[in-house]
């Protein structure tokens, strides 16, 4: 296995193999990223390309100051909440429309998607455990996807949501805090 350093090197001049190799290591990684945030299969592989696009448009500005993973969970995480910001703005659009009478069919809630991580016989509580996740504020839900459904330490997500670990320390115990509530209202 090349070096990350190397593999850098050669994508900043033009190396198409470096390129493969970028893709190949991490686009897994990338994908359910990006699926854990927009619960869209087609979604997400789209977001996932948009992302590999980007990086291979702009590793001249990736300053190795941070693990490479580290910068790619961060365009990850940023084109995939753009994409639910984008989403939520058509549907309140499509709601207005139908409003006034044009013939909109407005998606209010996505459909089931099935995230590689989740065994089927976990699905229904894991279903439920998602829709608790979208309820929470936007940085405490990232804090904990990128935590819990990602595997990545403190420090890591520190990096990729550029804050301090004593913040996502207090964001995921927040979030957690806020899961319980949703998920007992929800159960009652």
């Amino acid at each position: 296995m090349v070096s990350e350093q190397i593999l850098i090197e050669e994508l900043k001049r033009g190396s198409n193999e470096a390129f493969k190799t970028i893709v190949d290591t991490y686009q897994d990684m990338i994908y359910n990223t990006c699926l854990s945030i927009v619960k869209n299969e087609e979604d997400a592989e789209d977001l996932a390309q948009e992302v590999f696009v980007q990086v291979y448009q702009s590793i001249h500005t990736f300053k190795g100051e941070s693990k490479l993973s580290t910068w790619l969970y961060r365009i990850a995480t940023t084109k995939s909440l753009d994409h639910e910001r984008k989403k939520k703005r058509k549907k309140r659009f499509g709601f207005i429309k139908s409003i006034f009478g044009e013939d909109a069919q407005v998606e209010v809630n996505p459909p089931d998607f099935n995230h590689p991580g989740i065994l089927l016989d976990k699905k229904e509580k894991a279903t439920a455990l998602f829709k608790a996740v979208d309820k929470l504020p936007e940085n405490q839900r990232i804090a904990f996807i990128l935590s819990k459904i990602e595997g990545l330490s403190y420090q890591e997500i520190s990096e990729v949501m550029e804050t301090t670990v004593s913040a996502v320390e207090s964001l995921l115990h927040r979030a957690k805090n806020n899961l319980r509530k949703i998920l007992e209202n929800s159960n009652q």
